[in-house]
């Protein structure tokens, strides 16, 4: 199991405020590791520095810092990162990888991220400009025929195609935001976001008793019941509405 996750609420004395993180390691369980324990304090250094306005490049160089951190030590492996953060009623997502964040806005699915694999033509594309090349291994396309996504955090002998610079989405939360779930590909190579959503709302809005963590343990369940033989970690964050 090389999955790892972070949860942190009320820090700073912010009531309000909170960071979650689902980091999803491969060639080994290091990087993750060093992301889950790493990655939010960098951005958050990042945020205080930069202040409100420049959120995005806060995150961003957060995620590059991280990164920057864990190749000094030469450790192998890499990890997908997914993180939200949310702050001042904002709900900030970031992805590196194929990790994927899903909101729930009155029942429907709403991805908030876009998975960063060798097959998306915009990243082939990075990868063929920087002198690169996108082969497929087992009928999966890969970077270089090796990893099968294109960005993360690690990844030493991979790092000139492969970028830690994460996509980052900012939106408002309103009272209709129900919950976010952040997975793994493990749950999203065979469940869909509506499937998830729609077994998630039983636990997570339509039950007099909320069990967040019943809904994902019934989430990896389903995905290993379709065949997954990959690590799966599902998270959920439950009444995004206590944060406006």
């Amino acid at each position: 199991m090389e999955d790892r996750f972070k949860a942190v609420v009320e820090f700073n004395g912010q009531h309000k405020q909170a960071f979650f993180g689902v980091f999803d390691g491969h060639g080994g369980p290091k990087a993750a590791a060093f992301a889950a324990e790493n990655l939010y304090k960098n951005i958050v250094t990042e945020v205080e520095k930069t202040g409100e306005n420049n959120i995005t490049e806060a995150i961003k160089q957060g995620y590059l810092n991280t990164d920057a951190q864990f190749l000094v030590q030469d450790h192998r492996g890499g990890s997908c990162c997914v993180t939200a953060l949310i702050r001042d009623s904002n709900l900030v997502v970031s992805n590196a990888g194929d990790c994927r964040a899903v909101v729930s806005i009155g029942g429907i699915a709403t991805p908030l991220t876009s998975d960063h694999r060798p097959s998306r033509p915009d990243e082939k594309l990075r990868i063929e400009s920087l002198g690169g090349y996108v082969d497929c291994s087992h009928g999966v396309p890969r970077v270089l025929g090796s990893l099968a996504v294109s960005r993360g955090i690690g990844d030493r002998s991979l790092k000139q195609w492969l970028t830690a610079e994460p996509e980052t989405q900012v939106v408002k939360i309103l009272p209709d935001f129900e919950f976010l779930i952040l997975a793994s590909d493990g749950l999203w190579d065979k469940v869909s976001n509506q499937e998830a959503v729609d077994l998630a709302r039983t636990f997570c809005v339509s039950n007099d008793k909320l069990e967040p963590v019943l809904a994902c343990k019934k989430l990896v369940e389903l995905s290993l019941s379709r065949g997954s033989v990959d690590d799966t970690s599902v998270m959920i964050v439950q009444s995004l509405d206590r944060f406006l």
